[in-house]
């Protein structure tokens, strides 16, 4: 079963009705291609003094780790590293990288969710639970993987992993000796003309940056990255985001074309009708097929998505961190047999 997307009169009072009713953000942004055009919807609050519009700055979370896949994929295409490299070979060494029966955890199993290193590090003991990820630094990243055993042979089995992504984000900029926002800036957001895509706020995008909420609606801190960058440390706008949309719709007219193509050439088996791609989860149900990811830090809930068959696209961010409601809007704004949130 098919069906139609949401007409923009019902996506307007989808999003006040999540705002003034279910109560799960202060405001939502959504955006979509339509025919080559950009459409955008608000509806809600920055959180500041300045309104809610496609140039407030969001955090994009785990949007980041679509940013890192397509990095690896350029520098691979480049010849500066492979998928099937292990990652031990790009760290120092004084780390002794697990590995299971002398399988070693190689880059595409950091990129694909299954390298399986878990969720997050059993030495994350943040100072701040506000600002969780600004004190792990690599020192202790290193001390985690020499002291780690894993429990599954990697490529085998799925699971969600900041620790992997932000591995992987490290070993890039190791590998290339400049750091990951250099790397992701002058090699995918300067040539989309994506300028407000940024770890490091500019003044300007510190301007008009929404306030962040928990899932109380309660005021939330920024988050800041350190080894771990690689895994949710981006920023950026409805805009911006809608320029990496086009690429990702219309990649023959970039640079990235074939970086794009090798992210979702493999696939891994995720969950029931669900594979993941680097970076990229894959959803295949209602005779559709689903490119997809979302995002969240503790005062922001995003999702960017669009139809391999259809066509359709989504972009929504939320300055609240309503995570699950914000991928079950998200989904059922690219195809409406996906149910809304409760």
């Amino acid at each position: 079963m098919q069906t139609q997307p949401a007409p923009a009169q019902d996506v307007d009072a989808i999003l006040k009705e999540r705002v003034d009713v279910a109560r799960d953000t202060m405001g939502l942004v959504t955006a979509t291609i339509d025919s080559g055009r950009p459409s955008i919807a608000v509806y809600g609050h920055s959180g500041t003094d300045r309104p809610l519009d496609a140039d407030t700055v969001f955090e994009v979370g785990s949007i980041t780790k679509v940013l890192t896949s397509l990095l690896l994929a350029d520098m691979v295409l480049r010849g500066e590293v492979a998928m099937d490299d292990p990652a031990a070979k790009f760290l120092p060494t004084s780390v002794k990288m697990p590995d299971f029966e002398g399988a070693p955890i190689t880059l595409l199993d950091l990129a694909t969710y299954t390298s399986g290193l878990p969720r997050m590090p059993s030495n994350f003991e943040p100072a701040n639970w506000g600002n969780p990820y600004i004190d792990y630094t690599a020192e202790r990243l290193y001390d985690y993987l020499s002291n780690h055993k894993l429990g599954f042979r990697p490529g085998t089995h799925f699971e969600y992993s900041n620790l992997g992504f932000g591995l992987l984000g490290h070993i890039l900029e190791l590998c290339a000796g400049r750091s990951y926002e250099d790397l992701v800036v002058s090699r995918i957001c300067g040539p989309l003309g994506m300028d407000d895509t940024r770890i490091t706020l500019t003044n300007s995008m510190k301007q008009r940056l929404a306030q962040g909420h928990s899932a109380d609606l309660a005021p939330e801190s920024n988050w800041d990255f350190l080894a771990l960058a690689g895994a949710g440390a981006f920023r950026s706008t409805a805009n911006d985001l809608l320029k990496f949309l086009r690429m990702c719709l219309d990649p023959i007219d970039t640079p990235l074309e074939a970086a794009l193509k090798m992210t979702l050439a493999e696939r891994r088996p995720r969950a029931e009708e669900r594979d993941v791609a680097l970076g990229w989860f894959v959803s295949s149900q209602f005779g559709d097929e689903l490119i997809w990811k979302s995002g969240g830090t503790g005062g922001f809930a995003v999702l960017i998505g669009y139809s391999t068959k259809t066509r359709r696209n989504r972009i929504l961010l939320s300055n609240a961190a309503d995570w699950d409601a914000n991928i079950a809007l998200g989904t059922h704004l690219l195809n409406a047999a996906y149910p809304l949130p409760k």
